[in-house]
């Protein structure tokens, strides 16, 4: 797959337009200036409302902004060397469909806007920037994750992809996992950084949903940033096979219940590529000497936990929204994934952008390969907005849930074919934060 490099884009005139007329610049940030990039970092950090960076954190965060495009809004007004008061990054990555098949997505990343310039529309110009930005680029979907679910479904953003939150009670819940060939071994945290990448790139591409992660991402969970508080406590196993390969890898915390000398493991990051290995890496935390809890997020709805435990209401399984999907360009997104079942269906899309309105005729052969051509003058199968498609395309919300919140306008046949069509195998997942 080729991907373009988001850094090449310039910043959405509408948007530069659009906020010109508060005496505010919106401009891509220019990364040979090294004072202008720190200023950068220091503003998303306070808008994320963490502590203000040291110039270590500084340094260990700049490769990932180098790799972005990066754009801020700054007031007019204000001295030459302030910092902006909105920032947010894009960068173009794969985002799996299952199967082996991906699509460029333009994930988006870093938004904030400082408290002193809200309810200026600054938000809105940033998000529908990027949007036109993507599009015009010719990337066919955006995806990002969110603090706040309720800003971005107007920008036609859906929940495509929600996770699972798990919090075990060791005693309780006990252990039936079957015995698995192979070792588990502790390793030190660079060696933790660099088998977290390596398993996640593997197996990632079989997961709807996924992206790759980068250096930072992987040398934080594994407790090498220098803002992070708990890296100090950071430990981390992997599991070879009977073979030598190493098939996954385990970040952890552990800290202690109330005085208790009883603890709670806190699962950073969990990766495996076989189901030998997840049982193996769930083992080891679950019959973890001294540990009484054992609690974990971002993992998959279908994850096998609850099914290697003696007492599965030891588990107290929580689902939560996590990867957001924003279809582009309609067609593109929905001949790159396979589908589960047959269909033939014109699907009306709803947008209030504008960058994927119209009627869609969606055939899909035996094979679960999917055509997609422009049908306006077909009568419609199907009417949903592009924040329902976008939820569909992933295959980990059933159409018949979308359509009794009254998100997707069908009759009850073409919803049970819709649902069978879009089913995905594995369940989504997206392990990370971007």
């Amino acid at each position: 797959m080729t991907l373009i490099d988001s850094r090449d884009i310039p910043a959405d005139p509408t948007s530069a337009e659009r906020l010109a007329a508060q005496s505010l610049s919106y401009r891509v940030v220019d990364l040979s200036d090294d004072p202008h990039v720190e200023r950068f970092q220091r503003t998303m950090a306070r808008g994320f409302l963490g502590p203000e960076p040291s110039p270590e954190a500084v340094a260990f965060g700049r490769s990932t902004v180098d790799a972005r495009r990066n754009v801020g809004v700054y007031d007019d007004v204000a001295p030459e060397d302030a910092g902006p008061v909105a920032t947010v990054d894009a960068w173009v990555t794969p985002l799996a469909l299952g199967g082996g098949a991906e699509i460029p997505m333009w994930a988006i990343s870093g938004v904030t806007v400082a408290g002193t310039h809200r309810r200026r529309g600054i938000a809105r110009a940033l998000l529908e920037g990027e949007l036109r930005a993507a599009a015009d680029a010719g990337v066919p979907i955006a995806g990002l994750t969110v603090t706040e679910a309720t800003i971005y479904g107007r920008y036609g953003f859906g929940s495509a992809v929600p996770m699972a939150q798990f919090a075990v009670d060791t005693r309780r819940a006990g252990w039936s996992g079957p015995p698995v060939a192979g070792s588990l071994e502790y390793i030190d945290r660079d060696t933790l950084a660099a088998e977290l990448g390596a398993v996640h790139e593997r197996a990632r591409r079989d997961r709807p949903g996924s992206i790759p992660g980068w250096d930072a991402r992987w040398r934080g969970m594994a407790g090498l940033s220098p803002s992070d508080t708990d890296r100090d406590q950071v430990r981390g196993v992997r599991f070879r096979d009977e073979s030598g390969a190493v098939r996954g890898a385990l970040a952890f915390t552990l800290g202690e219940r109330s005085g208790s000398f009883r603890f709670t493991l806190t699962v950073r990051l969990l990766v495996a590529e076989t189901p030998a290995a997840t049982a193996a890496l769930w083992g080891f935390a679950l019959q973890h000497d001294l540990v009484d809890e054992v609690r974990a997020d971002l993992r998959p709805i279908d994850d096998p936990l609850p099914w290697l435990v003696r007492d599965p209401r030891g588990i107290t399984q929580t689902v939560h929204d996590h990867g957001w999907l924003r279809i582009l360009d309609v067609r593109a997104s929905l001949e790159a994934r396979r589908y589960s079942a047959p269909a033939d269906l014109v699907i009306r899309v709803h947008d209030p952008l504008g960058l994927a309105e119209g009627a869609w005729r969606l055939r899909i052969d035996e094979s679960g390969r999917a055509a997609v051509e422009h049908a306006a003058d077909a009568a419609e199968d199907v009417e949903l907005d592009i924040s329902a498609l976008s939820i569909l395309v992933a295959g980990g919300v059933r159409a018949s849930a979308l359509a009794a919140a009254g998100r997707i306008t069908a009759d009850a046949a073409v919803v049970e074919t819709l649902d069978r069509a879009f089913a995905s195998f594995p369940a989504p997942a997206l392990d990370i934060w971007y």
